[in-house]
């Protein structure tokens, strides 16, 4: 069965132009104007990988910091409000995370841009991370999330995290990003 999408966003297209709008308006900060279907904010073109990198990858290590990377595509047609993170593999399911040391900001892992503000909630039950951003991120930003373990996890193992985008504005329609791989190594002593 054919993808109805490119009809969608050629109908989005060609109603903008019909208004009069070549592009969002921008009224203050740079946002983009949000798609509405249904009753739903949808991107239109969601972001459709996210990287994680860690520089701490043994057992118990403590100081961990876990960095979320995703690319907000120029023509995605919602500015990012939430990110949802969330624990799918690995034996340690009990460390946690710190919720009020996340920090988010433009760009990649030792090359960060501006800060971007954030508020996040950490629930233990669920192994979710929300992580919120008061000012919704533009479209065509490469955005960063760090969130920081108490310590990492106890055993050995591969760990998965998936990763959710939540366009800005009513109703968001959930996009799933892709996958976090953290391999965590136990400590060799000789």
């Amino acid at each position: 069965m054919p993808s109805s999408r490119p009809s969608l966003v050629k109908a989005c297209g060609a109603a903008l132009l019909g208004l009069g709008v070549a592009g969002p308006v921008l009224l203050g900060p740079v946002r983009a104007q949000a798609i509405e279907l249904r009753g739903s904010t949808v991107f239109l073109r969601a972001p459709w990988k996210v990287d994680l990198i860690s520089y701490t990858t043994t057992v118990g290590q403590t100081w961990a910091e876990y960095f979320f990377t995703l690319e907000l595509p120029a023509d995605a047609g919602a500015s990012l409000g939430e990110l949802l993170i969330r624990q799918t593999r690995g034996v340690d399911t009990d460390f946690p995370f710190s919720a009020d040391q996340t920090r988010a900001f433009v760009g990649r892992p030792r090359r960060q841009g501006a800060a971007i503000p954030v508020t996040a909630q950490f629930s233990q039950q669920e192994r979710l991370m929300r992580v919120q951003f008061p000012q919704p991120v533009p479209p065509g930003t490469t955005l960063t999330v760090r969130l920081r373990p108490w310590t990492n996890p106890g055993a050995a193992d591969t760990y998965m995290f998936q990763v959710t985008a939540l366009p800005a504005g009513p109703n968001p329609l959930a996009a799933p990003v892709g996958f976090g791989t953290l391999r965590i190594y136990q400590q060799e002593w000789r």
